[in-house]
């Protein structure tokens, strides 16, 4: 299935798209597909940016390890038939 919104590229950001990007990846380590989407609306990916880093972390009010997210995270991707 192609992409109904282009991703735009880590290297292809500019202004505060890149400064998204360098956020994302300090943050998150890489910049996920999801941020390469939202960076069409680089504000609104800055206000969720704090929620996605809480959620994936450990110790910050959950109980699962990152890796079982991960793990989660993938498993629902293939099973939604997402080549993620």
């Amino acid at each position: 299935m192609k992409a109904r919104i282009r991703p735009i590229p880590p290297g292809e950001g500019t202004g505060e798209t890149a400064a998204l990007f360098e956020g994302v990846t300090k943050l998150l380590g890489r910049v996920a597909n999801s941020y390469r989407v939202m960076a069409h609306q680089p504000y609104v990916a800055k206000m969720i940016l704090p929620l996605t880093v809480s959620l994936m972390r450990e110790g910050l009010g959950t109980t699962l390890s990152t890796r079982t997210k991960e793990i989660a995270v993938i498993k629902t991707s293939h099973l939604n038939g997402c080549a993620y």
